[in-house]
């Protein structure tokens, strides 16, 4: 059962829960969203306001979701849940119902965020800033490694208005 938290309380090590054990980024509706693995986000302070950072790859089909949607979710699992999490960061939800696949089952924050029952702690984030990454200000190394299609992401960054962690 997941109890409401105050995000100040998270007490786990962002750069463990986001780069190691990763997460997914899911946006639409209870009735038809998509979700994506992500290890590359942050998590922190902006305008105030406890927020979230993720970046996203112009082919993703969870991009168009996350364009039309005023909320997002970001969802952390157990190490049980693995194997879903490589599923859902290597098929596209264009191919296959990933969710179905995985065994997730939807739920919904109060502002109509979908997010999953199996999570151990679910982000609910209100889009408040959205930006092509610009690749004539990363370093030539950087596109290099990590650009080579140059398929340059898109930030998200979102006000984390809800958190719930399971009891």
């Amino acid at each position: 059962m997941f109890q409401s938290i105050d995000p100040k309380n998270i007490a786990e090590n962002v750069f463990s829960l986001i780069g190691d054990q990763w997460m997914l980024i899911t946006a639409g509706t209870e009735k038809g969203c998509n979700t994506m693995t992500a290890s590359w986000g942050g998590l922190g302070v902006l305008w105030g306001a406890p927020a979230a950072t993720c970046y996203i790859r112009p082919q993703r089909y969870t991009k168009e979701f996350l364009d039309r949607e005023e909320y997002f979710t970001l969802c952390f699992f157990d190490e049980q849940w693995r194997k879903a999490l490589s599923l859902c960061g290597s098929k596209s939800g264009r191919e296959v119902d990933k969710i179905k696949e995985c065994g997730f089952t939807v739920r919904t924050a109060a502002c109509g965020a979908p997010y999953f029952e199996q999570a151990r702690l679910v982000l609910v984030c209100r889009k408040r800033f959205v930006q092509p990454m610009d690749p004539q200000r990363m370093p030539e190394e950087i596109k290099e490694k990590w650009y080579p299609g140059k398929d340059y992401h898109t930030m998200y960054i979102g006000e984390i208005v809800e958190a719930y962690s399971k009891a």
